[in-house]
């Protein structure tokens, strides 16, 4: 007959500490708090102490460490330091047992928290969750596991949920915010909003000046950084992206659009630029402006124009991008004559001029030309400036009416429940044709007004009348070179023959 042998239990069922034997399992513990806020740092503080404490009362168990992580997320592994070096040092063979608080201290995560477990188990590592009382060696714990790690990822879901509704209600409600640490010229006042840093003020004025001076972004970067100026985060070195993002942003003409990225799903946390997946709120005159919305529209037109293609503008000069070839429509470039000697001279001429077999017809110009010519386009301007004045105050009305548009607005806005693709589009159009009137009759006011301060003959050339009157000018020949105005007025004049 055959003899059975009794090979004796050598672990506790439940608890898992040895029988017998002098081997003691080397026991580690893990806290972490989501927030560091103070009454979050007492309960960080209060768990590493007691887990010290509890591993340390078991005679069988052998303490190894207290693994932490403070003030952060539990909804992905990924940036927990303390967590992924408490893996790494188990899977090492460090750690026999691993306890903690509970299931949604471990990770809210589902994927995350099952991985990271049946990974431990392979290297013979037991996971021990006090509030659920679950062993993972356990053959009831797996399935106890999966079902609390799914209620602790839907409980991280409904939080980011409501933070996310939180958000967007203040969105809709029109309240803006900023990091106000890293963002440039203004400060957070009492009641939350936007008020100007008035030293902080000064770079971003500077900021415009230079790029309606003719400079690129990545050139007033070079320039802020040889300055010794600190950027919005405190660093050393602007960037051209830096300076661009100051160039674009509408809360320094005192407005506010809301919700321009969104979060993708509370478990990456990734955000993405809204394309129109998430509605946007736009805010008028939320705050006092830093730059004027007339001088902020100059700079976006110029930006826009300033990219890439056939008739790409140039940064580099007050006459980039304000010249163009009346035969092809290219703009003027600038090109340098006899640079070697004593005869050096600056002239402009279409870009274009000699691409391919056809040769464009328009003359060059010189710098001093294109001075003298628009001192005489801005005297005529002088001299008519009451008429032009007149006329704009008897059409403005008309022009710039836009009382039909928001009532057209007003109804299609009441339809945006049953939004179909079409009605947006049409209330997209309508928004943004109401945008241009406001914006065009701001500039031609911002002109007028310019205008109106010139009492009598011009005879320097000044920069700034140049900028803040001009659109552009278009050359045809050099009997026929016209200006053309903000308002849209244009004035033909000639050049003298010894240009």
């Amino acid at each position: 007959m055959a003899k059975v042998i009794t090979i004796p239990a050598t672990q506790s069922r439940y608890t898992k500490t040895f029988i017998s034997g002098k081997k003691k399992r080397r026991v580690a513990g893990y806290a972490r708090v989501s927030t560091d806020h103070e009454e979050q740092k007492k309960s960080y503080e209060a768990q590493v102490d007691y887990y010290k404490n509890y591993i340390k009362a078991h005679e069988d168990w052998e303490f190894v460490s207290v693994y932490t992580d403070e003030g952060i997320s539990a909804t992905s592994t990924i940036k927990r330091n303390g967590f992924n070096k408490m893996v790494k040092d188990a899977l090492d063979g460090c750690i026999d047992l691993i306890i903690t608080k509970s299931v949604s201290r471990f990770a809210r995560n589902t994927v995350d928290s099952l991985t990271t477990i049946r990974k431990l188990k392979e290297h013979k590592v037991e996971c021990y969750f006090e509030k659920e009382n679950i062993w993972t060696f356990d053959s009831k714990g797996e399935l106890l596991l999966t079902i609390m790690s799914s209620l602790a990822q839907e409980e991280s879901r409904s939080i980011s949920e409501n933070v996310t509704w939180g958000q967007r209600k203040r969105f809709a409600d029109g309240k803006v915010t900023v990091p106000f640490k890293r963002f440039l010229g203004y400060d957070r006042g009492e009641d939350g909003n936007l008020i100007i840093n008035e030293e902080q003020a000064v770079i971003v004025r500077k900021i415009y000046g230079m790029f309606l001076q003719g400079l690129s972004p990545f050139a007033i970067a070079k320039k802020l950084t040889k300055q010794g100026i600190p950027t919005p985060g405190g660093k050393t070195n602007w960037s051209g992206s830096t300076v661009k993002s100051i160039l674009t942003n509408e809360k320094y003409k005192g407005d506010a659009l809301l919700q321009k990225v969104y979060t993708v799903d509370f478990l990456s946390k990734k955000k993405k630029v809204n394309k129109g997946e998430v509605p946007q709120y736009y805010v008028e005159h939320n705050h006092d402006a830093i730059i004027e919305p007339f001088v902020f529209h100059i700079v976006q037109e110029q930006m826009a124009v300033r990219q890439m293609g056939t008739n790409r503008q140039s940064s580099v000069n007050i006459f980039s991008s304000r010249i163009k070839c009346g035969d092809c429509g290219s703009f003027y470039g600038s090109k340098i004559w006899h640079s070697k000697d004593k005869y050096r001279r600056v002239i402009w001429q279409c870009n274009h001029k000699f691409d391919g077999g056809r040769k464009c017809s328009t003359p060059h110009l010189y710098e001093e030309t294109i001075k003298e010519l628009f001192l005489k386009a801005v005297n005529i301007l002088v001299i008519e400036k009451s008429e032009i004045i007149a006329n704009f105050h008897a059409i403005k009305e008309q022009l710039f009416n836009i009382d039909k548009l928001k009532i057209k607005q007003s109804q299609l806005q009441k339809e945006q429940n049953m939004m179909e693709e079409e009605i947006k589009t049409q209330l997209d159009e309508i928004n943004n044709i109401i945008k241009e009137k406001q914006e065009k009759r701001e500039q031609i006011g911002k002109f007028l007004a310019t205008l109106e301060q010139q009492n009598c003959i011009i005879t320097e050339f000044d920069k700034n009348l140049w900028y803040s009157l001009l659109d552009f000018v278009t050359v045809f020949n050099k009997e026929d070179i016209r200006f053309t105005f903000k308002d849209g007025t244009e004035i033909k004049v000639y050049r003298d023959n010894n240009y």
